[in-house]
């Protein structure tokens, strides 16, 4: 028998057989689900715990948990059903996600959910719950290493020249990077990217009794600090 006749016949059991449910079928089922629900809730807890940006988005959160699983059951459907699986490819195939990922590391969860969903699927249980401690190391380790302290973008209006280098002899031995400068009249106006150590703001408060200084404002920055 050739490799076409092997997959014609393949097809027509699968056709014959419906979708091959069985009793360990059912038992796989219920295993990929169960994991999956809780290898779902394990990525959202993770997620929420080290979340850098300014506003959590509990919808993606909770979308996480509900990819694992969606992706558990594609992968089951594929794997019992040949004209499930053609049908499923041409389906996927002509869908387009336009949802814009804003943080990278969004993408990283994403994929995660994806990864586990289809280890659950293919029945591969062991490796998909090994491998949730070890991105979970991961993440911990880069995590420690990327929150060295909190930044800020510091917006100051001031009138006297002398008050922009009082404003830098303030922030002291913290790390900060001039931003932009503006000059609007007889009042200047300078965004300077500070990087603090600890939660302190007490320099906002030193800075606005600086002679000249009109207003400060602070507001926190979730990017990446280089130097």
């Amino acid at each position: 028998m050739n490799a076409s006749d092997y997959f014609k016949n393949s097809v027509w059991e699968s056709f014959m057989n419906g979708q091959g449910f069985t009793l360990d079928f059912a038992f796989s089922v219920a295993i990929s689900m169960v994991l999956a629900v809780a290898l779902g809730i394990v990525i959202y807890k993770v997620y929420a715990h080290y979340y850098g940006g300014v506003v959590f988005s509990s919808s993606f959160a909770t979308t996480l948990v509900g990819m694992t699983v969606l992706t558990a059951v594609l992968t089951l459907a594929i794997s019992s059903n040949v004209i499930i699986s053609l049908g499923m490819v041409g389906a996927l195939s002509i869908v387009r996600y336009r949802t814009a990922i804003k943080d990278p590391m969004d993408l990283f969860y994403i994929f995660w959910a994806i990864s586990v969903g289809i280890t659950l699927g293919a029945g591969l249980y062991v490796l998909a719950v090994l491998t949730v401690p070890v991105v979970i190391l991961v993440v911990h380790l880069f995590y420690h290493q990327r929150k060295s302290g909190v930044i800020y973008i510091l917006v100051a209006h001031y009138t006297d020249d002398r008050a922009g280098d009082e404003i830098v002899r303030t922030l002291g031995k913290m790390k900060n990077q001039l931003k932009s400068k503006t000059l609007r009249g007889g009042v200047t106006e300078v965004t300077i990217e500070v990087l603090c150590r600890t939660k302190d703001t007490l320099f906002l408060e030193r800075i606005q009794q600086i002679e000249g200084v009109q207003d400060v404002t602070l507001i926190q920055y979730n990017g990446e600090y280089h130097g």
